[in-house]
């Protein structure tokens, strides 16, 4: 009397290698999702700084771009672009910044991420 083997012998290991290859995938997207966020995240918060420092400069010194520039920079972006909107007296008003920040991305590579801010300083009522 002889057995005979079943016709999918071996077949588990074949399905549990896909299912790690596939899951193994799935892993790495959200590590490049992840990081892509967070990367985002610190452009949006060196933008906001930016135009929060030369916001703070209004009224008191012309030099409001090379402050939100200063602050870009000690948070590891660069300054793009600094609009001022000044109001006719010169003490209030709005600053747009925009801001460039490179990241190393796994898979994809070295990307540049870019956010914009804006804030204001409103006049002291008389």
């Amino acid at each position: 009397m002889t057995r005979s083997r079943p016709v999918d012998a071996g077949s588990a290991s074949i399905w549990v290698l896909s299912c790690a290859a596939l899951l193994l995938v799935v892993a790495a997207a959200g590590v490049v999702r992840a990081a892509a966020v967070v990367a985002r995240h610190r452009a949006e918060s060196a933008a906001d700084l930016a135009a929060l420092a030369a916001a703070g400069r209004i009224g008191v010194s012309g030099s409001i771009c090379p402050a939100a520039a200063a602050v870009a920079v000690a948070n590891g972006a660069r300054l793009r672009s600094c609009t001022p909107a000044l109001a006719p007296d010169g003490r209030s008003g709005t600053v747009v910044t925009t801001v460039a920040l490179p990241v190393a991305l796994p898979v994809v590579g070295r990307r540049e991420v870019i956010a914009s801010a804006r804030a204001g300083r409103l006049a002291r009522p008389p």
